[in-house]
């Protein structure tokens, strides 16, 4: 007999990252290409994290500490958590990967929504559980209430992403409270805050919150890939109860945060004015863009992060296509559900103008 991969491969569609530069350069043999695809944050990396960075390459000859413990220790005394309540990984993907492995059995199912993080269903998939999909509400929200419906006693996991990705759309206080009544304790409920630092609702939910109360099902992930700069080092890090989060530390691989990673983070959460000013930046660039989609007279969700959702209609993959072309590469959303859309990043002041004229350009043809 051959060889055969496991079979929750069968229905694993692989993720596709946004286009590097480098790689739109070479197929298309222009220059000068700026990316909007990934919501990566424009102004570059903290510069306190990266002072950290070049001193922790001293030691790139030694393994990192295992456990992270002064990652985990500065991440518990920032967000007032005791040690054991604090997980950190290669990035949020790497948490993603261990809760499904510590909690996921052959059948069990798993709540999302059908336009949101990809990673949830290949993680799922792999551990040979079933992805139960929930449409979107009015406004390009999530649906709580039917994620809520579609619980039953095979369900595990709930991921709710907040703000969702790659709508920008927030689910508010009031509306994740109800749902968490409705939510089973057999269930866990992963909040997934990846853009919470750019939120300024003052309906936003407090995650954290719960976990804090002593709530046993409910995880939340965190990123220092956005607010921070840090997307290429892969640092991500969650809250839960001990209890709830001991079953990762027993799945997770022996090194999986490397040392320059566990310096930067550090060093990043003491950059308060970065992390002003990537708001303060992100905010005006949000509004240039509203402007602009009005202008031109495009649907778009309200965002709460550093990127929007803008429809374009059904010549949306064609118009992401064109772009590229242009030198802009964009997010096309046909993978999110969201075939006649398209998520922007919101970059610099010159790049988000590029994208513009670009744009009104591509829809002029």
């Amino acid at each position: 007999m051959s060889l055969r991969p496991q079979r929750g491969l069968d229905s694993i569609k692989p993720y596709v990252p946004g286009k590097p530069i480098g790689e739109v350069e070479r197929e298309l043999g222009i220059y000068d290409v700026i990316k909007l695809a990934s919501n990566e944050n424009p102004l570059g990396v903290s510069p306190k994290a990266l002072d950290a960075m070049r001193g922790a390459l001293e030691t790139a000859n030694i393994y990192p500490d295992g456990a992270s413990y002064d990652l985990r220790t500065a991440i518990a005394q920032r967000f007032n958590f005791s040690l054991d309540e604090v997980a950190v990984g290669n990035g949020a993907d790497d948490l993603i990967l261990e809760l499904s492995m510590a909690y996921l059995d052959d059948g069990d199912e798993v709540i999302a929504s059908r336009s949101s993080f990809p990673i949830y269903d290949i993680y799922t998939s792999a551990m040979r559980a079933k992805m139960v999909k929930v449409a979107l509400g009015p406004g390009y929200r999530l649906d709580l209430e039917a994620m809520a419906r579609a619980i039953n006693e095979r369900t595990r996991i709930i991921y709710v992403c907040n703000p969702n990705n790659p709508t920008g759309t927030i689910v508010t206080a009031s509306e994740l409270a109800r749902f968490l009544k409705k939510a089973p304790d057999r269930a866990l409920v992963v909040l997934d805050e990846a853009y919470a630092e750019m939120v300024d609702s003052p309906e936003f939910p407090d995650g954290l919150g719960y976990v804090r109360e002593g709530r046993r099902n409910v995880l939340v992930l965190r990123t220092f890939s956005k607010v921070y700069g840090l997307a290429g080092i892969r640092l991500g890090y969650g809250f839960a109860h001990r209890e709830t989060l001991a079953p990762l530390f027993r799945v997770k691989p022996a090194f999986t945060v490397n040392s320059v990673a566990q310096a930067a983070g550090i060093a990043a959460l003491g950059d308060v004015e970065f992390v002003r000013f990537t708001v303060s930046e992100n905010r005006k660039g949000r509004e240039f863009l509203y402007g602009e989609f009005r202008r031109l007279g495009l649907e778009f969700a309200e965002s709460h992060t550093n990127f929007v959702l803008v429809r374009i209609g059904p010549e949306a993959a064609v118009v992401q296509q064109r772009l590229l072309r242009e030198g802009v590469i964009v997010r096309p959303c046909g993978a999110y559900d969201l075939p006649e859309c398209l998520r922007v990043s919101i970059g610099t002041p010159p790049q988000n103008e590029r994208f513009v004229v670009a744009l009104e350009n591509v829809l002029r043809r």
